[in-house]
This record gives structure tokens, C-alpha cells and sequence, in this order.
């Protein structure tokens, strides 16, 4: 014998069974309605392209950055300006940041002596020789040919030297 309920979104009756009502059913008068009771979250702003999207009540209280994304290559493209430098999980204090300083500041990827702008030979040439002083005015493009005769020949080095001023 089918029991008359109401629905708890709507308010419309709807027939159910007794067994449904004992295992704690029965409560929604169709999916839609039981659907749109489910949702707790809310929709908000993508904080790199701004698309609305929905985001469960879990995901709202969980986000340590209180910024949320539409899918995974907005949050890469976050993850990618945020986490650099000293706030990266693998940094090793600067030692081996030099190709992304120049790349980040714009630097034209082309040798400084040869002008080829084949990126598979460019290395980066420190100009102090300090390894570790990665400032962009100690750091300049040079295919790997280049680098060599700089570093092992003087009349090279003062070429070089005479190109960068």
C-alpha cells in the first residue's frame, strides 16, 4: 500500500513506499527535486578568466587560497606566477633559476655574438662568472659555441664584453 508523502523541495504529493520511508527515502517527489536539495555550494568567479562555475560546500571551506578555478590549466596558470622563486617546493636557493629569470623579464632568447635564435644550442652566460649571482644584468643569452670561446679565449671575452654595451 503506497504511502502519500510530501515532497521537501517543492511541497507537491507524491506516492512512495512504506519500506522506502523506513530507510530514511522517500523524501523528494522526483530526481530534479532531489537534485536542487542536494546542492550546498555555490557559484563563483573563475580568479583567472572570471567564468562562473560551482563549487561544492567542501571545496568552498577547504581552499586555503580562498581563490577558485573553472579546471586544471586556469589553476596551473596561477600555480605557475604564484609558486616561483623562494615560495616553490623545489627551490635550491637560486642556483639553478637563471633560464626562467631571463625568460621572465623578456629577454629576447637570441646569442648576444652570433645572433641565432635557435633555442635548442642558447645557454646562459653569467657574466661575473658567479654562478650564483642571478641578477638579469649578470645574465646573457649564448649558443653553446659561443659560450665556449668566451670563456676560454680573452679576445672573445672583450668582443662580448663590447657587444652587451
Amino acid at each position: 500500500m503506497p504511502l502519500i508523502k510530501q515532497c521537501i523541495v517543492c511541497g507537491s504529493d507524491f506516492k512512495t513506499k512504506p519500506f522506502f520511508v523506513e530507510r530514511g527515502e522517500g523524501k523528494y517527489c522526483s530526481r530534479k527535486c532531489h537534485h536542487s536539495g542536494l546542492k550546498k555550494g555555490k557559484y563563483v568567479a573563475c580568479a583567472i578568466c572570471g567564468t562562473e562555475t560551482y563549487k561544492t560546500l567542501k571545496a568552498l571551506t577547504r581552499s586555503q587560497s580562498n581563490k577558485f578555478f573553472c579546471g586544471k590549466s586556469c589553476q596551473t596558470k596561477w600555480r605557475n606566477v604564484e609558486f616561483i622563486g623562494a615560495k616553490h617546493a623545489n627551490w635550491k636557493e637560486g642556483r639553478y633559476a637563471y633560464r626562467s629569470v631571463l625568460t621572465r623579464h623578456g629577454v629576447p632568447k637570441v646569442c648576444c655574438l652570433c645572433k641565432t635564435d635557435d633555442t635548442r644550442v642558447l645557454a646562459v652566460h653569467h657574466i661575473d662568472k658567479n654562478r650564483t649571482n642571478n641578477d638579469v644584468k649578470n645574465l646573457a643569452w649564448l649558443c653553446n659555441n659561443c659560450h665556449f670561446l668566451v670563456h676560454h679565449y680573452e679576445n672573445e671575452r672583450k668582443k662580448f664584453m663590447e657587444a652587451l654595451v
